[in-house]
């Protein structure tokens, strides 16, 4: 085994840095995974590469599960988060699975590797309430202005919390993704993972004034996009974050969420309305049950603070 020890060498060696570069070409290409993604896992990856050189390993094969353990024990002591260091442990996972299976390493150290559990956190969660209110007022600032862009801003509230997008597949709709009649949208997940999404009354009004004006925007740079910026380009992920945040913020106690708190409200509001575990895990994209679980514990929550509340018992 070999000792993780200072100072970390500015270059890799040969070995790990051609490594690394086909993980990185495995990752994008093979795996189609997101680029913030591929950064995150080459940047584990880099990390336990650069530990183990200044401790003198040149080569995969020098690399063994003490020297995982070390590294991993060094960045929780450095006060990397119980997330953080579960991200490290899978990134290296993946990575020694996939050297084993192209030839470059014999074993996988990681095969005994147990992650760290985390804790269970409950998403913070806007209620129907809140929804009705943040809906209503945006819908009534964009009667006032009668701008394309505040109505262009109730249809990515409506898609977004009628949908349960995330805002990736948000900004990547295009025209021809919408089936009118149907009442359904294409998006394309992580993975270029395809599913069909409902949509409700309420998205395709506001998506239809909003389509009704976008011509006013559209340049050459707008392509089939359906959500353009005030530039006539697709929208950006960070210009739909923004509206979102403006949108909440504008409403007393609403909670301040973004995209994602959409995408939780619309999960958590479906199952508090006798939709089935199943249906949910379908229309929010999930590859595992298990993720669209953490819904039920939110409902469950409301539940209790709803009998804590009105119960005589309680």
């Amino acid at each position: 085994m070999v000792a993780v020890t200072a100072p970390v060498p500015e270059q890799l060696p040969p070995a790990f840095a051609a490594a690394l570069e086909r993980f990185g070409d495995h990752l994008r290409l093979e795996r189609a995974l997101s680029a913030n993604t591929v950064e995150a896992y080459l940047g584990d990856i880099d990390s336990l590469f650069r530990s183990m050189a200044s401790g003198g390993a040149t080569r995969l094969q020098q690399i063994g599960i003490t020297d995982v353990r070390g590294w991993l024990a060094t960045a929780q002591a450095d006060g990397a988060a119980p997330a953080t260091l579960r991200r490290h442990g899978s990134a290296a996972h993946t990575f020694f699975r996939w050297a084993v299976r192209v030839g470059l390493a014999d074993a996988d150290p990681t095969a005994a590797l147990r992650s760290p559990k985390l804790p269970r956190r409950l998403p913070r969660t806007p209620s129907r309430a809140d929804m009705a209110t943040v809906m209503a007022a945006v819908i009534a600032r964009a009667g006032e202005e009668g701008s394309p862009m505040s109505r262009r801003d109730v249809a990515v509230l409506e898609v977004l919390y009628g949908g349960g997008v995330r805002v990736s597949e948000l900004c990547g709709l295009d025209i021809d993704d919408i089936d009118w009649a149907r009442g359904t949208i294409q998006v394309t997940g992580k993975g270029n993972k395809q599913r069909v999404v409902p949509f409700g009354l309420p998205a395709q009004d506001a998506l239809t004034s909003w389509l009704d004006v976008r011509p006013a925007l559209a340049t050459a740079v707008s392509g089939p996009a359906v959500f353009l910026g005030e530039r006539g380009a697709r929208l950006d992920p960070r210009v739909a974050r923004r509206i979102v945040h403006a949108a909440m913020a504008a409403v007393p106690d609403a909670p301040d969420v973004g995209p994602h708190g959409l995408r939780h409200a619309m999960a958590t509001h479906l199952l508090e309305g006798g939709a089935d575990l199943r249906s949910v895990q379908e229309m929010l994209g999930h590859a595992s049950l298990a993720t669209t679980q953490i819904y039920t514990h939110v409902t469950d929550e409301r539940l209790r603070a709803a009998y804590r509340q009105a119960h005589p018992r309680a």
